[in-house]
């Protein structure tokens, strides 16, 4: 018999679409292949759920916040189920921009440089702060935000309007911004599984670049790096993996300009959808698709 697999996915966070879909694409691919799976919210009806359908192993498909920041992997571990991706602590650190940098910062992983902003200063204040640390453009994004959700590259004339758009938002990171190549590289565990590079048709690799197949943003793989340069991106991936504690699948996102990579961040739950890069990663590497979600139910059930 197979296992049963209980899928979480949606969620209230501004990625619950890319989880519903996740969740679908993943849960097809365990249904064709003999699993029996339950699909459900992350709701009121989680205990009751679990506790009728009795898992194996839970498949997190949230993204976003409270799914990927450590809240539900909390709520998870009094269940004592095993579930896919990292733990509670390694998901809530790599959720948030300011702490994980402090870590790539400590372990000489090069990173952009940034302010961290919040509203009770003026903008005049912040703008002459960015003239004296690193000048503009700049990239503005909320500290714990996932897939390019409220990113914006800003000039000095439509900062403050970009700053009050996103005034929902308590603190702010204003990050310089770095030009190049957008590469990203998948963690499997143990494995350096692979690297891809993006080329978008939009100004940046941004949240419809990602997930809107009309964006038509180029997949390249393998990518054109000389081999030792290769090595080094996916060893500096490894090591913000390993130096975060994360486990499962990671993919780390990085800028490629001047022959320097700058890791921008790392996800602990990438998408798992058509357009999504780990599969794609993986794909190339000669892993499909169930097997690459097989891969991740054992590595969730060893973790235990």
């Amino acid at each position: 018999m197979k296992k049963k697999i209980l899928i979480l996915s949606g969620g209230i966070s501004k990625e619950r679409f890319i989880s519903l879909d996740t969740g679908l694409q993943v849960g097809k691919e365990l249904k064709k292949n003999g699993y029996k799976v339950k699909i459900c919210e992350p709701d009121n009806n989680l205990t009751k759920i679990i506790k009728i359908f009795k898992p194996s192993v839970i498949f997190n498909a949230l993204h976003g916040q409270f799914g990927e920041d450590g809240y539900i992997q909390s709520i998870l571990e009094r269940f004592k189920i095993p579930y896919t991706h990292s733990g509670v602590i390694s998901s809530s650190i790599a959720m948030d921009k300011e702490i994980s940098k402090k870590i790539f910062i400590k372990n000489k992983i090069k990173t952009p440089k940034y302010i961290i902003y919040s509203y009770d200063i003026s903008t005049f204040k912040l703008i002459k702060k960015i003239k004296k640390s690193f000048n503009f453009p700049v990239v503005v994004k909320p500290l714990n935000e996932g897939s390019s959700v409220n990113v914006y590259i800003c000039k000095e004339k439509n900062i403050t309007k970009i700053i009050n758009l996103i005034k929902n938002y308590k603190k702010i990171m204003v990050e310089e911004f770095i030009g190049g190549r957008e590469i990203q590289v998948a963690i499997m565990g143990d494995r350096k599984l692979g690297a891809i590079e993006l080329k978008p048709k939009r100004k940046f690799y941004d949240y419809k670049a990602k997930y809107d197949a009309k964006a038509k943003t180029k997949h390249i793989i393998p990518v054109d790096l000389p081999k030792d340069k290769l090595n080094q991106v996916m060893n500096i991936a490894y090591k913000a993996h390993k130096k975060i504690g994360c486990s499962g699948i990671t993919r780390s996102d990085f800028k490629y300009f001047n022959g320097i990579f700058y890791l921008l961040e790392i996800n602990t739950q990438p998408g798992m959808t058509k357009l999504s890069l780990v599969p794609e990663i993986a794909a190339y590497k000669g892993i499909n698709f169930i097997k690459l979600v097989e891969w991740m139910l054992k590595d969730a059930s060893e973790k235990k």
